[in-house]
């Protein structure tokens, strides 16, 4: 089935959010699944998953969170998924990313998505991407990402633009780091996931914010563009999604088999296309 994905309008990426645990409170997280009980499957059943998600054809995969890489066992699902055949992907928040983890990763992950909202302190702090006392500066970042590169990784900076942050200019940032992609999102909220929605802005305010970013490429998503528009699992290994506005999750993968379980979920592969989902990511 490998390459036939897309020929048949089905999106041939998975966003797979293996853990539920962060050690960030950001408050626009559309990701906190307060409404599962249980944090993440067992190491033999996500391996079990993945090998899944290989013989179904998926030719790129995201592991997210939560933050993934508090996962023991993220490295093995990177070297299942790069062996099957896929591009793999990670979104962090970049705070348990050093030397020796970059370099013991470097075979089987091919992209570092990392989740920068501003490079200010006090907004991090006010939007809470931080763990316990320590909010990144930019100083950090720049050293991170140094070190990314120092590696090989393609480097993605993922911005979600909210209240604390959508009269920022990332400009100077986004020029030094260079990143392979950087994508923008306005901040999306979702029912059972974060309730207190006082980080909502306007689609007017994020249009402001990539017209103030336009020198730079950029790939956008506003509310309506990523509804609907992403094939995601939960941690405890179900596809679900949020184009009514809040998780709607199909039977358990491993009861059903990956393709009863999609056609139990309505992603919108016309959406996809057009966010710019299908790009050069090997």
């Amino acid at each position: 089935m490998k390459n036939q994905l897309v020929e048949n309008g089905i999106i041939p990426s998975v966003n797979y959010h293996l853990w539920k645990t962060c050690n960030y409170q950001c408050k626009f997280c559309f990701g906190s699944f307060n409404d599962i009980k249980q944090n993440n499957l067992k190491q033999v059943e996500a391996e079990n998953l993945l090998d899944k998600l290989v013989d179904f054809g998926f030719e790129k995969i995201t592991f997210s969170g939560g933050e993934p890489t508090l996962c023991p066992f993220l490295p093995k699902l990177l070297e299942i998924a790069k062996k099957g055949g896929m591009t793999t992907m990670i979104v962090t928040n970049g705070s348990k990313l050093d030397f020796d983890w970059l370099q013991s990763n470097s075979e089987f992950l091919d992209w570092i998505a990392l989740s920068v909202d501003s490079v200010n302190n006090k907004t991090n702090s006010f939007s809470g991407r931080y763990s316990g006392k320590r909010v990144f500066d930019e100083l950090q970042y720049l050293t991170l990402i140094e070190t990314i590169k120092h590696f090989g990784y393609k480097l993605k900076i993922n911005t979600v633009v909210s209240r604390f942050n959508f009269l920022e200019d990332m400009n100077e940032f986004i020029n030094k780091v260079n990143p392979d992609r950087w994508k923008i999102m306005q901040a999306l909220p979702i029912k059972g996931q974060n309730d207190n929605q006082d980080f909502k802005i306007s689609l007017e305010d994020f249009n402001d914010f990539l017209k103030r970013h336009q020198k730079n490429q950029i790939v956008s998503e506003n509310n309506y563009e990523m509804k609907g528009s992403y094939v995601m699992i939960d941690p405890i290994g179900r596809f679900f999604n949020n184009s009514t506005g809040k998780h709607i999750y199909s039977s358990p993968i491993h009861k059903v088999g990956v393709r009863q379980a999609m056609n139990e979920i309505n992603y919108c592969f016309k959406k996809f296309i057009n966010r710019n989902g299908l790009y050069d990511w090997k």
